[in-house]
Formats: C-alpha cells, structure tokens, sequence
C-alpha cells in the first residue's frame, strides 16, 4: 500500500496568533515547508467557524473568495494573501461525502474566516496552495464528525493531500483571561498560571492523541473527550473541538493503529486558552527541507 499522508491537528488560538511570533507560527511553517517538500498540491481543511444547519455538511466551492477582516491585527498581515480554492478537489470531496450517505452540499458563497487562512499563511506565508474547505455539522456530533474524516481519508493515500483540522486544545473564551490583550495587546501574559481545569483537559487532550494507539481506539478517545469531567469547562461551545473529531476519523481507520504522533508545539494564550499543534503520521520518505 501507498504510505499515507499526515494529518494536522492545531489549535488557532485568538487572532492574534497570526500578528504576533509563537513556538506555534513556527512549528505550523515548518509543517508547511515539509508539505511542500514532500510533493503537497491539495490541502483540505475543517476549521472551528462554519457550520451547516439541519442535517447538512457544506464544501466550500466560491471560486473568489474574501477574507473576513481579523481583529487586534494589522492589515499587512493578511489583506495582500491570496486565497486559492481549489474548485476541482471539492467536487472530489463532495462526490465522496455523498457517497458516503452525507446531505453534502457545495456554497459558491462562503467567504474564508481566520481559522482557515490564519494557518495557512502561517504555513505557506509565499504562496496559498489549492485548498478546499469543509464546514462542520452545527448539531456538533462527535461521531458524525469523524465518519466526516473517515468518508475522505482515501485522499491520505494519493499522496499529495494535506488534511488540517484547526479548532482547539483548551478554547473557552468565557473563562479567558481577556485584560492584557485588550489594554496592552499581549495574549501570551500571564498574571497566574492557568487554571487546574485547563491543565487537566489539555492533558486529557494530549493523551488521548498520542497514548491511545491509534486507530479505533483513537476514535473512541477523542470522542469520550467530550464526555469527560472537565470538557465544558475547557469549550463553552463544541465548534473548536470538531476538528478533532474529524482528524480522529481521518486516522482511525486499522491500519493507522501505532502510528507516531507528535505534540509539535503548545502556547498558551489568555492565561486559560492552550494552544497545542499535533501531527498525526509521518512522511514515508524523509527529504531535504529549506529553512
């Protein structure tokens, strides 16, 4: 069998993420920059900001989308980056979440939110590879969001798709710590440590991503997630834990069982908001990559 892609995790944090330097932004270029070096030309996204009503499941298919504006960051940053869908790529994923029983439907009218673009021009600050973006299912089931991630994990084998999921860790903005960003523009101070429920879940997070084994059993632990003691605690809302949900689908499968996944970087914001970035797989063939 073909190797399969790797597949990302991150956390997006605040807006800010993509104005201001973290061990983030550059754990996300160096993935970018692997990506490229290993032949990428497709990248598929589920973020934290759209979802469908009803029984629905969107794929994004506007083929000149705009950026909605990012707050606390200057212009310079994003207004000049140029979004590239990729029209040919959501056909392919529509055709497959319908086959797979989904009421999927292409939106030629959504235009990209930061959750999205924020990461990829963290990744490929030079160029936007052709990208196709799904929304999420606003009934925020866990289970479907992984059949989500099962349905199109036949694209990890062609070799050249990337698949990203960007949500969160630890994201609740109601129990954030929001006076340093608002009076001196700083995300990353820390007045106290973050609280004990944020440490918890993240470190149930974490946990259950690389201890679990892969596979199935990856399924089951990423879902319990949202059953545990602490998880509402750590997401006031279910929208930034979906794309978890959908990366446990796109390597849950078997043949994913033991395969390495890496907690490539962590940042915390707002005191209580933990921004953990993870790679799950690796890249079947190591090649030179630029710095």
């Amino acid at each position: 069998m073909a190797p399969l892609t790797p597949v990302h995790f991150f956390s997006h944090g605040s807006t800010m993420m993509l104005g201001e330097e973290s061990k983030s932004a550059d754990y996300w270029k160096k993935c970018g920059d692997e990506a490229l070096a290993h032949g990428i030309e497709h990248v598929v996204m589920m973020g934290a900001h759209w979802a469908s009503r009803g029984d629905e499941i969107h794929v994004a298919t506007n083929p000149k989308p705009a950026k909605s504006p990012v707050a606390y960051v200057h212009p310079s940053k994003y207004v000049s980056y140029e979004l590239v869908p990729d029209l040919p790529m959501a056909e392919r994923v529509l055709s497959l979440l319908q086959t797979a029983g989904f009421n999927a439907s292409a939106n030629p009218t959504f235009d990209w939110i930061h959750d999205t673009y924020l990461i990829l021009i963290r990744m490929f600050p030079t160029r936007c590879p052709p990208t196709t973006i799904v929304s999420m299912n606003a009934r925020y089931d866990p289970h479907y969001h992984v059949k989500v991630g099962s349905a199109l994990r036949g694209l990890r084998r062609e070799g050249n798709v990337l698949f990203v999921g960007t949500g969160g860790a630890v994201h609740n903005l109601y129990r954030n710590r929001w006076a340093p960003m608002l009076r001196y523009r700083d995300t990353f101070a820390m007045e106290t440590p973050p609280e004990a429920w944020a440490m918890e879940f993240r470190q149930e997070v974490q946990d259950a991503l690389t201890k679990s084994g892969g596979g199935p059993a990856l399924r089951r632990a990423v879902t319990m997630l949202m059953k545990m003691p602490m998880y509402r605690e750590a997401h006031g809302t279910d929208d930034h834990f979906m794309a978890a949900q959908f990366v446990a689908g796109l390597c849950g499968d078997w043949e994913d069982e033991g395969q390495k996944v890496e907690l490539g970087a962590e940042d915390w914001e707002l005191t209580n908001m933990c921004n953990s970035q993870f790679t799950l797989g690796h890249w079947g063939k190591e090649v030179a990559v630029g710095a």
